[in-house]
């Protein structure tokens, strides 16, 4: 059985996920609450990310599933 995640490096999942899915650049991210168990659940955070030099702030949910980001919504703040 694998290690589990410690919640930075779910961040930094979280984090590279924004990168490459929507070309976001994560100013900062704050958990709000970890649900993930056994590498599987939800990250939620409140989160600002940057765009082509514009930023906006973001509540996002992100669903892990055997360590891997799988999925997210998200709803502005």
């Amino acid at each position: 059985m694998a290690e589990p995640l410690s919640e930075a490096e779910m961040k930094e999942k979280a984090i590279r996920y924004l990168k490459t899915q929507y070309g976001e650049d994560t100013v900062r991210m704050d958990v709000r609450n970890n649900g993930v168990e056994d590498g599987s659940g939800v990250l939620h955070v409140d989160c600002t990310v940057s765009v082509g030099g514009s930023q906006s702030d973001w509540t996002k949910w992100f669903t892990f599933r055997q360590g891997d980001v799988v999925s997210m919504r998200w709803q502005m703040r």
